[in-house]
């Protein structure tokens, strides 16, 4: 019987939008000098624990492309699905900001976005993103968003996508989704790789 795949989920480099907690969906920036640098630590992580992958996918958008090839994966196959959130209204403003307009509760996860996508739609695109990758016969690379990626994996367990909430993920890091038994589970999350020992933490 052949086994089925594990998801590891890899977040792109920090940009100068995410250092700053601006809400980053599909506008294109590009990783800063930080973010350059976890993604090759990210590779190098990933090169000394020895994992090989049958199949590597990104996100169209540049933040994610850059991070999987300074990774070491410059071929990875991109998946529109992997797309941040559209954020519509809300693009490039923090929290703070938009609070002092729309109240102190407000958050992403039960916003109205006006121009952007439901919780609900972006839910739909990680259900056909899961789909497309326990396709592949062999262990998946992802790399892709912080909304996203928490959005996917609360639909990997089968909790609804709003269960993202609870689930803080870092530029730079690695998550890994797999089984127990017969139930899909989070095998770890929002972990850090170092590389000089190829340790995960």
């Amino acid at each position: 019987m052949k086994r089925p795949p594990t998801i590891w989920l890899a977040r792109h480099g920090e940009t100068d939008w995410s250092a700053a907690g601006k809400h980053t969906g599909l506008t294109d920036v590009s990783l800063n000098a930080h973010g350059r640098s976890q993604a090759r630590e990210l590779g190098r992580g990933i090169d000394r624990i020895g994992i090989h992958f049958a199949a590597v996918f990104t996100s169209p958008l540049a933040r994610a492309r850059e991070t999987a090839g300074l990774a070491g994966f410059p071929n990875a196959r991109i998946m529109p699905q992997l797309c941040e959130w559209d954020y519509g209204e809300f693009e490039g403003r923090t929290t703070a900001d938009i609070r002092r307009q729309w109240g102190r509760d407000w958050v992403t996860w039960n916003a109205n976005i006006h121009h952007g996508e439901t919780l609900h739609h972006v839910g739909q695109r990680a259900d056909n993103a899961i789909e497309q990758l326990i396709q592949t016969d062999g262990d998946v690379l992802v790399f892709a968003h912080g909304h996203f990626l928490r959005i996917l994996a609360s639909r990997w367990t089968g909790f609804p996508a709003e269960a993202g909430q609870r689930l803080a993920l870092d530029t730079g890091t690695i998550s890994k989704l797999g089984y127990e038994h017969e139930y899909r589970v989070i095998a770890f999350w929002n972990a850090a790789i170092t590389w000089s020992t190829g340790n995960i933490a």
